[in-house]
């Protein structure tokens, strides 16, 4: 491994293990809920399974290589190491941040998509789908996650969470944020009344607005 792909490695282990601790100072994750991943090269920096957000550092967290085995990092990876791998299969994806957001959570046990209901909406690609339960850490949930994702960067998961990817983990950590902050939009409009959507002619006219700017 040459030495400016140790030094990325090493920079990526940093940002995963301080990604997870913003994530709990957000109150996105509980406990060891929740990952975030790197890809860097071949290979996939990933926050360990079964440990605190605020006991991680930077060498706890795991190192992957393409076929998905530890080649860094003293513990086994995240259960959710499929979905990641998936995800990164799927898309262009540089970063990926999967929490368990108490509104997020909320919305996936009622909708197969989330309402339009901000503008906003149009840095997911449009209205996050709802991929289809499945337990943690398998296959099936991986695959449900995937298809949700296709033009979209960002999904929730029936009963679990939400997933968003990013070029950059900065970017995903933004829109794992975003997805969290429409659906408390979301839930609180629902609680007072039957909010009002934006149809698709009025996103169709956001998406060219953006273009434009």
């Amino acid at each position: 491994m040459s030495a400016a792909c140790t030094d990325e490695l090493s920079t990526a282990r940093a940002a995963v293990a301080g990604a997870g601790r913003r994530l709990l100072a957000e109150g996105l994750v509980t406990g060891t809920a929740g990952n975030v991943s790197v890809r860097v090269g071949d290979l996939i920096a990933i926050t360990p399974s079964g440990i605190g957000y605020d006991d991680i550092e930077a060498g706890d967290v795991c190192v992957l290589d393409a076929g998905g085995r530890l080649v860094q990092g003293r513990h086994a990876p995240s259960s959710e190491t499929p979905l990641h791998r998936a995800v990164y299969a799927s898309t262009a994806a540089g970063a990926v941040v999967h929490h368990h957001g108490l509104h997020s959570t909320a919305v996936s046990l009622i909708h197969d998509e989330l309402p339009a209901v901000h503008y906003y909406i149009g840095r997911l690609g449009g209205p996050p789908r709802v991929a289809p339960y499945a337990t943690y850490g398998t296959p099936e949930l991986a695959a449900g996650v995937r298809d949700a994702l296709v033009d979209r960067n960002a999904a929730l998961m029936r009963n679990h969470g939400a997933v968003a990817y990013g070029a950059s983990l900065p970017e995903a950590l933004d829109r794992a944020g975003l997805i969290e902050w429409l659906c408390r939009l979301y839930t609180v409009a629902a609680a007072i009344g039957t909010p009002h959507t934006l149809d698709d002619d009025q996103l169709t006219a956001v998406a060219a607005r953006r273009r434009q700017s």
